[in-house]
């Protein structure tokens, strides 16, 4: 009897260990995740905002190329993937990262998280308009309070309509969710050939070269940064660290678990970056914007319930970078 009792208290160990690892490589990222918010903002006040997108996925993409080519990964995309590689690179990494680093420049923080975050909810309107995916009863009432609450957050009860640099930069953040919330609709229907990690450096590629053209152009050349060990610091955490590493984390241990409980991890980025923009960057959360914050991140995780008996996808096979 011993001896079972101790099989049996070896087996559980050896399945628990796993999911406990998961748990906890995800709980960090999500953290890292959230963390990044604050820091893009304190780094915005000594980088132009188009370079500090180059800077991220420049540095984050030179990681990835070489973590992928030391496993042996390292491929050219197959001509099948090209279509996702340049969606995911021009649309969530460029378009998004570049309008939300702009927009971060006119707006607090603690806005800037929540409305990027925002993109679930527009996924599933572009859905439901445009390929006719139409929600169910439950969805439709998530997309409505979700929808809501970012209205709550950029009306004038919260936002100061009058503010130089107000309404773009939170038109600037609703589109960033919208090319975002495209790309995840192109990951469900694309057939992949090789996987997300590998296609993952040359994505960042597809950013950087853009993003650092139109920063030349914008901003003109980097010169004069007052590259102080304290700005070294962000800048190596934004890039290498809560984008490269976050998405060796997502691409390894989220596909571990079901796209609904992945959906309901990432729920917590946008409440953590809120939550260190209070803590480290003093933002203020008036009773509006907590309303706003229910709503959308309410909205958020109705929606994901409601779609957890829909057909199954393939954990392994979806982009897992949120950019953040």
């Amino acid at each position: 009897m011993a001896i079972n009792e101790a099989s049996f208290e070896t087996s559980v160990a050896a399945y628990t260990a796993p999911a406990t690892q998961t748990r906890t490589w995800l709980g960090l990222m999500v953290v890292l995740w959230g963390l990044s918010w604050p820091a893009t903002h304190i780094a915005l006040s000594s980088v132009p905002p188009l370079w500090l997108a180059a800077i991220r996925f420049g540095s984050g993409g030179a990681v990835l190329f070489a973590f992928v080519a030391i496993r042996g990964q390292l491929v050219l995309p197959a001509r099948g993937d090209v279509p996702i590689v340049l969606s995911v690179g021009l649309l969530q990494m460029m378009a998004f990262t570049g309008l939300g680093m702009i927009a971060m420049t006119r707006t607090d923080t603690s806005h800037a998280v929540l409305l990027a975050y925002s993109t679930p909810l527009w996924s599933a309107l572009i859905g439901a308009v445009f390929l006719r995916r139409m929600p169910t009863h439950g969805q439709a009432v998530a997309l409505a309070l979700g929808l809501a609450g970012v209205a709550l957050i950029v009306s004038p009860l919260e936002l100061d309509w009058s503010a130089p640099g107000t309404m773009r930069g939170a038109a600037f953040l609703i589109a960033a969710a919208i090319c975002w919330s495209i790309v995840i609709l192109h990951v469900r229907c694309h057939r992949w050939q090789g996987s997300p990690l590998s296609l993952a450096p040359w994505q960042m590629l597809v950013a950087t070269i853009p993003l650092a053209g139109l920063a030349f152009h914008v901003h003109g050349a980097p010169v004069g940064l007052n590259m102080k060990v304290e700005l070294l610091g962000l800048l190596t955490f934004i890039g290498p660290v809560a984008t490269s590493a976050c998405f060796v984390i997502s691409s390894e241990h989220g596909r571990r678990i079901t796209p609904f409980a992945m959906s309901n991890v990432t729920l917590g980025v946008p409440v953590l970056g809120v939550a260190f923009s209070v803590l480290l960057l003093g933002n203020d959360l008036s009773p509006i914007f907590m309303a706003g914050l229910v709503m959308v991140v309410l909205g958020m995780a109705l929606s994901a319930h409601d779609a957890r008996g829909g057909p199954a996808k393939m954990p392994g096979r979806r982009s897992p970078l949120p950019p953040s």
